[in-house]
């Protein structure tokens, strides 16, 4: 699976790589689901634009937080079968975590950190949703349900419309990730991210492939990373 990654690569090296504005971006050690994160979408691919990790589907009742989606089961499942057809994007990073239990380790995982050996950005595949929450029933008593309720005026919370999330497609690992997990992330050759973006739905599945392990590198990292709340460049570097 994909379940944290980095993205700090300055805004301008980001914009100058997908040509498009990331105005505004934050470098993040630790991007983790439920976080807002920018990501490329079909409909404009000119801006990059922030959702939420964790996919829910438009027709869903409650909230999934689907993270990553399977490359195998994609097009098949009812949750990605829609985005697949329609809403797909570009997920940028410069590298992703995987947690390994070692032999003679005590204390957990051991998290490492994968990338390529010049730290470059890349495009992960991915898929978006618009989702709008239902309204929460309310039962007005007492006071409250003569007037104006909790503050003046009245005015109820309408939960702040749709909610836009995104999910990672993921697929076999390559011959380095193999050795961290069963699962890596889809990342994309810079000339298949328009296909991807804008392709027909055949062209786009033809893409999900596992990248080649040349070029790429994976090093141990200080397990601080196993907090979400924890983003710092320290978290990047290798330990041990």
């Amino acid at each position: 699976m994909c379940g944290r990654y980095t993205l700090f690569t300055p805004a301008a090296d980001l914009e100058a790589r997908f040509d498009a504005d990331f105005a505004g971006v934050e470098p993040s050690y630790n991007c983790a689901p439920g976080q807002d994160l920018p990501v490329i979408a079909d409909e404009d691919p000119s801006a990059a634009t922030r959702m939420e990790w964790g996919l829910t589907p438009s027709w869903a009742d409650e909230s999934f937080d689907l993270i990553n989606a399977r490359a195998e089961t994609v097009r098949e499942k009812r949750s990605f079968a829609d985005a697949f057809e329609r809403w797909r994007c570009l997920v940028p990073a410069d590298g992703f975590y995987e947690w390994v239990e070692e032999d003679g380790r005590s204390g957990g995982k051991t998290p490492y950190r994968v990338a390529f050996e010049d730290d470059r950005p890349f495009a992960m595949a991915g898929l978006y949703e618009r989702w709008e929450p239902p309204e929460p029933e309310t039962t007005q008593t007492g006071l409250g349900a003569f007037g104006g309720g909790a503050e003046e005026g009245g005015d109820s919370d309408d939960g702040g419309g749709p909610v836009e999330t995104f999910t990672i497609v993921t697929t076999e690992p390559n011959d380095l990730v193999a050795n961290l997990h069963h699962r890596m992330a889809v990342i994309l050759d810079p000339d298949e991210e328009e296909t991807w973006l804008r392709g027909a739905p055949d062209e786009a599945a033809a893409l999900l492939d596992p990248r080649p392990a040349d070029e790429m590198t994976a090093h141990p990292v200080s397990t601080r990373v196993n907090s979400p709340g924890v983003d710092a460049p320290e978290l990047i570097e290798p330990v041990g």
